[in-house]
């Protein structure tokens, strides 16, 4: 078996709010410092994206791709995998939709049939996420008529905005968007927001994978959520086949963000700096508790609508379905440990280059190293921060109406009592 941490939602360097280091020999480091074997590529839909991944990559596993010229050893066992995302802005049912839908080909003959029949339909070069006024039945129906293997996944599917469930513009089902073709959608992402436990409440999604991947903008947000997966011969079909068929020996768990820390999980009001629950809304007339206009509607909220009655906060399914991990990113530990504010700060560099040298790499110190090679390596109290995360000892104010949640690890004053307890040892 081959361990999969796989990163299924990426942009590159020609989308917008995107550093322009999202370059493919960038990637493939990061991916080996993040500890992750599979990358999206992002946006193969725009023509000079896609030329540059033709002009360095090349074939490995069955539809899988590396670098021809790795800049180390560890970047050239990274593999690609084709992926895009479409942003499509249609109407249907009377109102208009805004729906992200992600997008997978198992080639570049493929992808060039894909974006042969979208260019007809809009401008590929505005933007490494086209916005196309396509219906996302009819793109589901443009991948598989270039491919059986191009497959769609519904993107981040209850973000309020351009989720495929979104309280602004999206559906109450999938068989509302796809309809006779739903069977042929087997997977939605969670996004920031939401984590599967909260999906497990929604009964159409029963028979539907749910996967995470980090929608990275910039290189250290790379698997901030990731899907993981044991593999016996790594292919791009292989892939896809263990996520589909969500068999416990293949598909083995997904990384996901505390979903309070995702940027739309309360409802809120962002100009007023209020957040509030579902409950308050509902009170409210759907309006701001603070102000009296009219508040985003949340994930929390839209899974409490979309849920089924009997599926409370907290649902446990009968039929086992893939666990998951909640983490937060390394950086973001150490800098908590350290009492800053941000990532940032050249301290936080230095402690985190010091444990990828020492340990392997970020999974590997998020998820499995001993506390006592943690505490040989780094400060006593980056090493009791990674615990607690993985205990789920974390302080969250939940995120909301685009606003990032605030996590806490440390109490203010415990990071100097940590130190001195350790000190005496």
């Amino acid at each position: 078996m081959t361990q999969v941490i796989f990163d299924l939602e990426i942009h590159s360097k020609y989308a917008r709010a995107v550093s322009k280091e999202m370059v493919p020999e960038k990637l493939a480091e990061w991916a080996a410092i993040k500890g992750m074997k599979v990358m999206a590529t992002g946006d193969f839909t725009h023509p000079l994206w896609l030329k540059e991944l033709k002009e360095k990559l090349e074939p490995a596993e069955p539809g899988l791709f590396k670098l021809k010229k790795p800049v180390s050893v560890r970047a050239g066992e990274t593999r690609f995998l084709l992926s895009g995302e479409v942003s499509c802005i249609y109407s249907k049912a009377g109102a208009v939709r805004r729906v992200h839908n992600l997008i997978y080909a198992p080639s570049f003959a493929v992808a060039d049939k894909i974006n042969a029949q979208l260019s007809i339909i809009g401008n590929l070069k505005s933007d490494g996420r086209p916005i196309l006024g396509l219906d996302s039945k009819k793109l589901l129906r443009i991948l598989k008529d270039s491919s059986p293997d191009a497959h769609l996944i519904c993107a981040h599917c209850w973000t309020p905005w351009f989720g495929v469930f979104g309280s602004k513009s999206g559906f109450n089902s999938l068989e509302e968007c796809f309809e006779e073709l739903t069977p042929q959608v087997f997977a939605v992402e969670t996004g920031l927001s939401s984590d599967p436990s909260m999906n497990w409440r929604i009964p159409f999604l029963d028979n539907k994978a749910i996967v995470s991947g980090s929608d990275a903008h910039s290189l250290p947000r790379i698997g901030r959520e990731a899907t993981v997966l044991d593999i016996e011969e790594l292919s791009y079909r292989n892939i896809f086949e263990a996520i589909k068929t969500q068999d416990p020996n293949h598909f083995k768990f997904t990384i996901e963000f505390f979903p309070e820390e995702g940027r739309y999980h309360y409802d809120g009001h962002r100009d007023e700096k209020h957040s509030q629950i579902p409950e308050e809304t509902k009170k409210a007339g759907g309006k701001c508790a603070k102000c009296g206009k009219n508040v985003t509607i949340g994930v929390m909220a839209r899974i409490d609508d979309l849920a089924a009655s009997d599926r409370p906060a907290g649902f446990k399914p009968s039929k086992p379905r893939p666990p998951f991990k909640n983490l937060i990113p390394l950086d973001q530990i150490i800098a908590d440990a350290l009492g800053l504010s941000g990532v940032a700060s050249k301290k936080v560099g230095e402690e985190y280059n010091n444990l990828i040298n020492k340990i392997g790499n970020e999974f590997k110190i998020l998820l499995e190293a001993p506390r006592s090679d943690l505490e040989a390596a780094t400060l006593s109290e980056i090493a009791e921060g990674i615990m607690r995360v993985r205990e789920g000892k974390v302080e969250i104010e939940p995120g909301y109406d685009g606003e990032y949640g605030k996590i806490k690890i440390f109490a203010e004053g415990e990071r100097k009592s940590i130190s001195k307890q350790t000190s005496l040892f």
